[in-house]
């Protein structure tokens, strides 16, 4: 993560804030109003970090990609990186009142971690993830599990034999390897992909309870729990409150930290969480779309919370093409409300140029595919009780054979 810093502030993305300031709602709010890195030198009495890779310009750096061809190239990845053993992992007494953990917005139930990466393994197998978990004391915290994802399957194999789920939770990674464990790859691939995208391998040290973790600023080793609790509220990515929920305890047996410490959060509903929900899922849209037609990018949009909304570029052959483009990205990220489908010519990571698509190339009744009843996202404030929500495709690309009718003026 370190090394990630430095060539932030070589390419003039960090914002270097020496004043103190305080955990308490103050960081988080200094980092909504950028999506510059903010390297604070006094929070609460240690070094920090917020948006991390908060642009895609930022992404594109930690990953070592050029922008405009990252999501065609991570379409292509492999998932064959080298993970490479380098011992273990010493451990001390936990105390989470040591570390500068946030407490971001007036609602919330309390400080959160919101940027660990949780490390599972359970009958060899292994899994990365990251889940947002309130502190409850010195060395116990409640986890927001979702229903199905690999962490709560593990968790459910593991209670089911009684036993705990053992993790550690890693804070300060490098960027890619966030990425990579925010990312949907094939089972137990999440370190692998990491490696790749560090470049071809990745040294991991194994803590005492057989959880493999890459190089960070601090880990916490534990367990996963049967015990449940209140969870919530706390604000999402659309930037309203997710509801009170009972959820797992973890229990902190171990503690890691390096000796200068740098803490790195995660602003809920900010340019960085919008950015590792979203960009992560672009690369499969972009791999959906190519089975249809011929794509050239996949943007998901921050006015979209970085999840919801999505703009696909693409060169058609055919007239239905877009429609089969809408189709292909809907199922490939279900979480999607609306896709807009743009022609070469239109920038997808401008919203005045995609706009400017829907005014002039869209007739409503032609162009417009609604769906209704079907599965949406459970962070979208406005789905119907049963889950179910209405999906929207905008077919903005020009009628084939009449494209003199749509060519824009140029010099």
């Amino acid at each position: 993560m370190r090394n990630f810093i430095e060539k932030m502030r070589k390419a003039g993305l960090v914002v270097e804030v020496k004043k103190k300031v305080s955990a308490d709602m103050e960081a988080p709010k200094m980092a909504a109003e950028t999506d510059k890195l903010l390297y604070f030198h006094n929070l609460d009495g240690h070094p920090a970090v917020m948006n991390m890779t908060a642009s895609r310009s930022s992404l594109a750096l930690a990953l070592g990609m050029d922008e405009a061809t990252m999501v065609k190239k991570l379409a292509d990845a492999r998932f064959d990186g080298k993970v490479m053993e380098d011992g273990t992992l010493a451990m001390k007494k936990p105390d989470l009142s040591k570390l500068p953990i946030m407490h971001h917005f007036p609602k919330d139930a309390g400080k959160y971690l919101t940027s660990g990466i949780v490390f599972s393994c359970w009958d060899g197998v292994e899994n990365a993830s990251i889940h947002r978990m309130l502190v409850l004391d010195d060395h116990r915290l409640a986890a927001r599990l979702v229903e199905g994802r690999h962490t709560h399957v593990m968790l459910k194999r593991a209670l089911a034999k009684g036993k705990k789920l053992p993790v550690a939770i890693t804070i300060g990674t490098h960027p890619a390897v966030t990425f990579a464990s925010c990312t949907r790859v094939p089972t137990a691939m999440e370190l692998p992909f990491a490696a790749e995208l560090m470049g071809g391998s990745l040294k991991v040290k194994t803590c005492k309870n057989g959880v493999r973790v890459p190089d960070a600023e601090i880990v916490l080793e534990g367990f996963i729990t049967a015990e449940l609790t209140e969870e919530g509220p706390f604000v999402d990515i659309t930037g309203t409150y997710d509801p009170v929920r009972m959820q797992h305890i973890i229990e902190i047996t171990g503690m890691y930290t390096k000796p200068d410490f740098i803490y790195h959060g995660i602003l809920p509903g900010g340019d960085e969480h919008k950015m590792l929900m979203g960009a992560p899922y672009e690369p499969k849209i972009y791999k959906a779309v190519a089975g249809v037609t011929e794509v050239r990018n996949v943007v998901l949009t921050k006015g979209g919370c970085g999840y919801l909304h999505a703009v696909i570029q693409v060169k058609k052959s055919t007239q239905g093409d877009a429609k089969n483009a809408i189709m292909a990205a809907f199922a490939a990220h279900t979480s999607l409300k609306h896709v807009v489908v743009v022609d070469e010519d239109i920038d997808p990571m401008n919203p005045a140029e995609v706009e400017y698509a829907i005014a002039t190339r869209v007739s409503g009744d032609r162009d417009v595919m609604i769906i209704t009843g079907v599965r949406g996202s459970s962070l979208d404030p406005c789905q119907l009780e049963d889950g179910t929500n209405v999906k929207i495709g905008v077919d903005a690309t020009m009628v084939l054979g009449r494209e003199a009718d749509f060519t824009r003026a140029t010099w």
